[in-house]
């Protein structure tokens, strides 16, 4: 079947995922889109800008990318830009797949920029940056795009009333420039989270912290890490589809800056054997009506019981969910104990072990700064899956009115054998958890939920032989 087909036989007002919500994913007016780009042309005119970069990230958490000069700005937020679906079933390395529905060199999609979200980038002058939202020939709404699916999932939530903020930290590795076989060498060998690697570093992470503050993000905190050349960089929570838009719009910075420094990043999940890799940690807040639900409540630690039956659906999808969070195979390397990885599927208050960890903040701030954190997705996962899964698994736990079980005040680690279990420690257990998940695959609709699919078991198949090492060597410069 075609994805033009498959597009046809579905109602258009009735898009896939949770009952539908067509308001949160139809395009604007033609006219109106032409307007507005007219407007946002003018002001990145101003800005010396010459060329948009558009992206969207495919199911292999690579981000792809489409631009166009200035001057084609307007036709492309009035008709899009040409893309193949074949896209959507990408593996990380380029080779392609194909699922039941979407695959092939036939079909054709057009690639529309978010205008809410233009900016020109910092660190690579004359350009801008936009996220783009894929739709059919016909204007419909693709059912196979990330980006919609997260919308449609945070409209969900909007549907009962619920707000969240999100928000994803981003690790990575800088090295020194070389040759892509090459194993990373560092431009610092300070110590894990000390000043040194500040000091070495200076300029270049001053012009991180600059990049992004003249791209509109505030930034919370940036710090060395654990592994040789690890850095972290936490910017403020927002919306869910903004959240993820901003975790593409930072990395991308930060590899710009990096070009500029002669130096190389990597956001994989393991870059060196036996080594503490790059975790993509989500962290997010339910709200209603100003009110964060994760603090003055009955429950646990202050949540409220929609918060907790929320964090409760979460934490029973973890093994799942790791199908959209922990994308490449080699994120398995980095999701064991001890690691501060999240191995084990349990929850627990500041329990940096726990694959779901509360975090109520200090006393005075917790109004504002209660949250929870999925500490076991890492960096090779598309950000717009990861939070709408993560969305639609918490729904699901609402409308269950599920309680949190016991909580973990100690590593789970030292716990007695089968006290807790332990998450997916390889892609097949985590596929074997996704494929009987009823919830994300009505969230997911059956093209998006069958291409992932199809992009995780080639992946699987190809990695399945290999060593530790060829792995991380195959999957280190690709995020």
């Amino acid at each position: 079947m075609s994805i033009e087909t498959a597009v046809h036989q579905a109602d258009p007002a009735e898009p896939l995922g949770l009952g539908g919500f067509a308001a949160a994913v139809a395009l604007p007016p033609r006219a109106e889109r032409g307007e507005r780009a007219e407007a946002a042309a003018d002001r990145l005119r101003t800005a010396a800008v010459e060329a948009v970069a558009v992206t969207w990230v495919d199911n292999a958490g690579v981000t792809r990318v489409k631009a166009v000069p200035l001057s084609g700005l307007v036709h492309a937020a009035e008709w899009g830009i040409g893309t193949a679906p074949c896209f959507d079933v990408f593996l990380a390395d380029d080779t392609i797949t194909t699922s039941p529905i979407i695959g092939g060199p036939t079909g054709d999609l057009r690639l529309y920029p978010d205008l809410d979200r233009i900016v020109p980038l910092a660190a690579q002058p004359g350009w801008a940056w936009a996220p783009g939202s894929r739709y059919t020939q016909a204007g419909t709404p693709h059912p196979g795009c990330q980006r919609l699916f997260a919308r449609r999932m945070e409209a969900a939530a909007a549907a009962r009333g619920l707000s969240l903020k999100a928000g994803i930290e981003v690790e990575w590795v800088v090295a020194l420039d070389g040759p892509p076989e090459e194993a990373p060498k560092y431009p610092t060998h300070g110590p894990a989270y000390g000043m040194h690697r500040i000091t070495d570093l200076s300029d270049y992470l001053r012009e991180v912290v600059r990049a992004l503050r003249e791209q509109g993000l505030s930034v919370l905190q940036i710090h060395p890490e654990y592994s040789p050349g690890q850095f972290e960089v936490s910017v403020a929570p927002e919306g869910p589809v903004g959240a993820a838009d901003t975790s593409v719009l930072v990395r991308h910075t930060i590899r710009a800056v990096s070009a500029r420094h002669g130096l190389r990043v990597s956001f994989a999940p393991v870059v060196e054997p036996d080594g503490v890799g790059n975790g993509g940690h989500l962290h997010l807040s339910l709200w209603r009506d100003g009110r964060n639900l994760g603090h003055g409540g009955p429950g646990p630690h202050g949540l409220a019981a929609e918060a907790e039956g929320f964090l409760a659906g979460v934490l029973d999808a973890l093994p799942e969910l790791l199908v959209l969070g922990c994308s490449s195979p080699a994120g398995y390397l980095r999701l064991v104990p001890s690691h501060w990885a999240g191995a084990y599927q349990c929850w627990g208050l500041e329990n940096r072990e726990a694959a779901l960890r509360l975090v109520t903040g200090s006393t005075g701030e917790r109004a504002a700064a209660a949250n929870a954190e999925v500490k076991c997705f890492d960096a090779s996962a598309n950000p717009y899956l990861a939070i709408g899964a993560v969305i639609a698994a918490g729904l699901a736990g609402l409308d269950q009115r599920r309680a949190l079980p016991a909580e973990f005040t100690v590593d789970p680690a030292t716990a007695e054998p089968g006290a807790v279990p332990r998450l997916p420690q390889g892609p097949a257990e985590a596929i074997a958890a996704y494929t009987r998940s009823a919830v994300l695959r009505e969230a997911l609709g059956e093209p998006l939920y069958q291409a992932v699919l199809a992009v995780r078991r080639a992946e699987a198949e190809k990695y399945a032989a290999v060593g530790a090492e060829e792995l991380i060597a195959a999957t280190r410069w690709r995020f």
